[in-house]
């Protein structure tokens, strides 16, 4: 049998099913509304002063996230505050 050379990517994916866990019809429902709530459909354009972008570029980075994630998790923190 010829052996396939996984990219990197495809390794990744090969190795996070073998931790694949199945779950019940209700808990899939929860998973799905959540990933529905969180869907994003509106596009913002904002002017922002540079230095405080560049902050937020690092904070992000920190995290290990896109900085356009980061603000938009920041957004949706505010907007779910009463």
């Amino acid at each position: 049998m010829r052996k396939i050379k996984l990219t990197r990517e495809e390794r990744m994916i090969e190795d996070s099913l073998e931790h694949f866990v199945p779950v019940d019809k209700q808990e899939y429902e929860q998973i799905v509304n959540a990933i529905a709530a969180r869907k994003k459909d509106a596009v913002l354009n904002i002017r922002v002063n540079s230095h405080d972008l560049a902050n937020i570029k690092h904070k992000a980075q920190q995290l290990g996230i896109r900085y356009q994630t980061f603000i938009s998790e920041v957004i949706h923190r505010i907007a779910q505050t009463s």
